[in-house]
């Protein structure tokens, strides 16, 4: 008698318990594996310890003095590379004016050229879409002028080695109440980038400026392989001199406290105009002090943690018209709440007002200003 072969099915001869059965392992293992996949959703090790400490140069590409490519070459000399790397950066954050490379796109090389060279020197490179005027908004136009612009950058960043390249797709988006509209948007630019350049990390933001509001607002992409940046300079009234009212007294605001909980943080009202004096007590009745830095970076924080995703503050500064103090204590205060919560931060900007402060083109060897290189690094 022949002897019969074993039923490919076995468990399913064996009844109704032996289903439940099944069933209750398909389900453990999908568990298993959906837990490893949220574990997975985040960047590679290697490119997030890159994004760690950065700095924009601001002037290079987006606004630029000159649009002469000897000038362009000669904007940040390789000994000036050396001293960021040297100081401690990581990474460089380079906006690009998406009218300024699609009204010469003869230009793009001189673009990569730089980034080739920022990379030699160890440093990775965040390369940022930064336009000047446009309104994605409302303007057709504008939403097919950035796409046209991805669709020229990004495959020429693809021989670029992806642990030290990372594209982010606009500066800044506003989409007021709007976070929907900047979101699809932004799926949309992410696919073009996604096709050209398959392992590079790619910086996404919310709308809102790229505030922590806005980031609170977006949901996550289905791409994994990305870092979601904020922008943080609160109290405005403190860090830019509350420049969004026009009329105040600047050298007044410069006065400013840091932490504004002092018990003298009013002074610097006294014999100022009743408008400047009503913005500064403003300020002092917030009582902005390290702590609630830390709590407002903790909210980025914690939508990371809840959505297994990597966060970058992306931009930060303070008026260099600010008392020195002040300002060093709250660059201070967000640096700390940065790497206490295992965030990268980058400083605006190198040659901006908000940062070093630096001429454009600043030379070959200039002094970075003391007092902000401890706030950052000590």
């Amino acid at each position: 008698m022949p002897t019969r072969s074993p039923s490919p099915y076995p468990l399913l001869l064996r009844g109704r318990g032996s289903l439940v059965t099944i069933a209750l392992t398909i389900s453990i293992v999908l568990t298993i594996l959906n837990f490893a996949s949220l574990a997975r959703a985040t960047p590679p090790p290697d490119h997030l310890r890159a994004l760690q400490r950065g700095v924009a140069i601001t002037g290079w590409f987006r606004f630029p003095a000159s649009a002469d490519p000897a000038a362009l070459r000669a904007y940040l000399p390789d000994p000036a590379i050396a001293d960021l790397r040297r100081a401690g950066f990581t990474f460089v954050r380079l906006p690009v004016q998406p009218e300024f490379l699609l009204g010469a796109p003869d230009l793009l090389p001189l673009v990569i050229a730089a980034i080739r060279r920022l990379q030699r020197a160890g440093l990775a490179v965040v390369v940022d879409a930064h336009p000047a005027a446009w309104h994605l908004e409302t303007s057709d136009p504008d939403r097919t002028a950035l796409l046209a612009f991805w669709r020229l950058l990004a495959p020429a960043l693809s021989p670029l080695e992806p642990r030290l390249t990372f594209p982010e797709l606009l500066n800044e988006p506003v989409f007021p109440n709007a976070p929907d509209q900047w979101q699809a948007l932004q799926a949309s630019l992410l696919r073009v980038v996604r096709r050209a350049l398959p392992q590079d990390t790619i910086v996404l933001t919310g709308n809102d400026w790229g505030s922590i509001a806005g980031l609170t607002a977006l949901h996550p992409a289905t791409d994994d392989n990305v870092v979601y940046s904020v922008h943080f300079y609160q109290p405005q009234e403190l860090t830019s001199l509350a420049a969004y009212r026009p009329g105040l007294d600047r050298t007044a605001l410069a006065r400013l406290p840091f932490p504004g909980d002092a018990p003298d943080c009013a002074d610097a009202a006294a014999g100022t105009d009743a408008d400047t004096a009503g913005v500064i007590r403003f300020y002092c009745a917030l009582h902005w002090n390290a702590a609630r830095v830390a709590a407002e970076i903790g909210k980025a924080a914690e939508w990371g943690r809840r959505n297994h995703a990597a966060i970058l503050v992306g931009e930060f500064g303070a008026s260099a018209s600010l008392a020195p103090a002040a300002r060093d204590a709250w660059l201070r205060a967000v640096r700390d709440a940065c790497e206490a919560n295992g965030i990268g931060w980058a400083l605006w900007g190198y040659d901006d007002v908000m940062g070093f402060n630096l001429p454009r083109p600043a030379g070959a060897h200039p002094r970075l200003e003391p007092g902000v290189l401890r706030a950052l690094f000590q």
